[in-house]
């Protein structure tokens, strides 16, 4: 599964070239008070998570993890998007990395990014549990 960091710009861009990569699945964040993305007839499979900058905690990361292990189910490739794509996607994609590569590191080291810390832990500590069920 390939997974992909992405700006509310550059998907949107993407959807109006007409270059939005098939069988990709799109976990997508935004703040409460702004009209997400819309993929639709870009992507299939698409899962929205209002969330404050400032939050302390992800109530949603069982959900997020039930949709990347469909996704992965489906042999799909995950963009995780956010306003700007540098925090809460990057976050969350450090943590599938993470999980299914144990490369999740490499997007911290990256300048281009500045992961959310706590949204790292709550996917993937959510990813395990999953695998406990499973």
């Amino acid at each position: 599964m390939n997974v992909q960091i992405c700006s509310r710009y550059s998907a949107e861009r993407l959807i109006q070239q007409n270059c939005f990569p098939q069988n990709t699945a799109v976990i997508c964040f935004c703040d409460p008070d702004e009209t997400p993305v819309d993929y639709s007839g870009a992507a299939e499979d698409v899962i929205c998570i209002p969330l404050d900058s400032f939050q302390d905690d992800l109530p949603q990361a069982d959900m997020i993890a039930g949709f990347i292990r469909r996704a992965e189910s489906k042999q799909q490739d995950i963009i995780c998007q956010c306003e700007k794509g540098r925090n809460r996607s990057a976050g969350c994609a450090a943590a599938i990395l993470e999980y299914y590569h144990g490369n999740g590191r490499s997007v911290f080291k990256d300048d281009k990014y500045s992961p959310d810390d706590m949204i790292y832990c709550a996917v993937l500590n959510a990813l395990d549990r999953s695998s406990e069920v499973q």
